[in-house]
């Protein structure tokens, strides 16, 4: 469908709420396509959520395909709606965001998740994810909450310069 700008802090969209999705109808599959085209043309992108791209939607992208810290691996997916419905954890580590470029962070997140949403197809889907996986689901979760990593991050201290974005 199409690759869309990814918005970048202070953009109001990325600090508040998004809506739940109505319907999985043509502009949710749109979107599904937009959140997926979008995150493959990113360089290093794990995973997109519907505010970034100006939509304030609760929908989002994952995929942590070959990524040397994943180890769980649902593939490359879709989730409108999606929920925690159990969570052990956390693990601080190092995030970055393709909204605050500039910026890594320290963040706790918890290290296993199980997770509902629905698919671009209208189905229910429940996911058990774990490790970096788990950590890209939550990141994106937080951003359909208008929250950013830098809301989650250990102390102030805990913020750093990237020092390379590829």
């Amino acid at each position: 469908m199409a690759v869309r700008p990814v918005l970048r802090l202070p953009e109001p969209v990325l600090k508040q709420p998004a809506k739940a999705v109505d319907r999985i109808d043509d502009a949710a599959r749109a979107l599904a396509q937009d959140l997926l085209d979008t995150m493959r043309v990113s360089p290093a992108c794990v995973g997109l959520a519907a505010p970034q791209i100006g939509v304030s939607l609760r929908a989002f992208a994952v995929d942590v395909t070959g990524h040397k810290k994943a180890r769980s691996c649902h593939g490359e997916l879709v989730l409108f709606n999606p929920e925690i419905l159990l969570a052990h954890g956390p693990v601080v580590a190092r995030e970055g965001c393709m909204s605050v470029p500039d910026l890594t962070g320290d963040v706790p997140r918890a290290t296993r998740l199980v997770v509902r949403g629905i698919t671009p197809e209208g189905d229910d889907r429940v996911l058990q994810v774990d490790a970096f996986e788990a950590r890209a689901f939550l990141h994106e979760l937080d951003h359909l909450d208008g929250l950013l990593f830098l809301d989650r991050v250990t102390s102030s201290d805990a913020v750093f310069k990237r020092k390379v974005y590829r």
